[in-house]
């Protein structure tokens, strides 16, 4: 990208040896973390097909509703198989000390969730780089909304949207044709991080969306012509329906923060949570931690928290806390766009920070 724009963020002082030591990447804890990951989604299909299987019409009235319970909890944990977590770390090429093994779990990933990793590589350092800067950071554009007070948002996220679901397959055959459009992210965003002019690229972005479809295609075909066509439910859209737990996780990364700030700690949201849902997110919660140093994996972040830790802002435990913070703070935009969530920071830098923004205490929510 030819666009010239220095952000000089801030970042909490952290003794060298410590992180050195943070920054390590560990073949065993990542391989750990992929194996057991991909285990479960292949463990909810299964379940999911055996429970399928079971469903005849003298048991129909309790199988049913089994069938979908499984269907609920497989998509639920299949919802994490994209950009949010695994394709997302393995992207920044951090979680294998062996890198190769970085490109061969992202390839894995991207096909099962139908993942654009070609281009979300080149965005998503972008998104560092200026994150959230009104006219440079394409990825997420402050302020978001979310209208999660909606029948139709309720639905379509313990469900599926069919409408959603055909304009992410319509983007990837428009792809495979090397026409990029409106589909992840904005075309307009799409050219800047993937420009004509870069051949190579755009070639490898064409090929992988190739490979995408039409693999995806011949598997789907293999399912039907062998009598198992539910398989295209479960592996084939198996990462399309139930993202409820994905959009919780996902959607305070930077929502309701400040944008255009060179303080991670202002734009971006950590939150802490219990075992499960960090292990399907990835760690993600420590969203601070992650874009203020990016070089440290995923399963370190923990540890970065604490040691910086008394420069950071508090931080709500789960999930219940996190959204309790976040909607006052949704409602307030409806009626002024211009209204952020600012963070109590540590007094040291608290007032520095809050007189260049020309913020105060008093602006936060209730």
């Amino acid at each position: 990208m030819n666009e010239q724009i220095k952000v000089n963020w801030y970042r909490c002082k952290i003794d060298k040896k410590v992180m050195s030591e943070l920054m390590k990447s560990s073949d065993l804890k990542a391989a750990f973390q992929c194996i057991t990951h991909l285990a479960l989604f292949v463990a909810t299909g299964t379940l999911t097909y055996l429970a399928f299987l079971n469903v005849h019409s003298a048991n129909w009235q309790w199988a049913v509703p089994l069938l979908f319970a499984a269907l609920f909890f497989h998509g639920t944990c299949g919802s994490f198989m994209g950009l949010g977590g695994p394709i997302h770390e393995l992207g920044h090429k951090t979680p294998f000390k062996t890198k190769i093994w970085n490109d061969v779990f992202i390839r894995i990933y991207s096909f099962i969730s139908w993942s654009d990793f070609i281009g979300f590589r080149p965005s998503h350092v972008k998104h560092h780089q200026v994150t959230v800067h009104k006219d440079h950071d394409g990825e997420v554009v402050l302020p978001e909304t979310l209208d999660w007070a909606t029948i139709k948002f309720l639905l379509t996220r313990l469900t599926c949207n069919p409408y959603a679901i055909y304009i992410h397959i319509r983007g990837w055959v428009r792809s495979a044709r090397g026409d990029i459009q409106d589909w992840v992210f904005k075309k307009e965003w799409m050219d800047k991080v993937m420009p004509e002019s870069n051949l190579d690229l755009r070639r490898e972005h064409r090929n992988w969306a190739r490979v995408v479809v039409f693999g995806q295609l011949a598997l789907a075909i293999i399912f039907v012509a062998t009598g198992h066509w539910f398989l295209i439910v479960i592996f084939t859209f198996g990462c399309f329906y139930a993202g409820w737990l994905t959009t919780l996780c996902a959607a305070p990364q930077h929502i309701g923060m400040t944008p255009n700030v060179p303080d991670f700690r202002l734009c971006c949201r950590t939150y802490t949570c219990n075992w499960f849902p960090a292990f399907l997110y990835w760690n993600m919660q420590y969203h601070v931690e992650h874009h203020m140093f990016p070089a440290v994996p995923f399963y370190n972040l923990g540890k970065l928290r604490k040691a910086m830790e008394a420069d950071l802002p508090s931080a709500p435990h789960g999930l219940w806390a996190t959204w309790k913070q976040i909607i006052p703070v949704l409602e307030k935009q409806k009626k002024d766009p211009n209204y952020s969530y600012i963070p109590e920071l540590p007094q040291s830098n608290g007032k520095f920070v809050s007189e260049s923004l020309g913020i105060t205490a008093a602006t936060q929510p209730a």
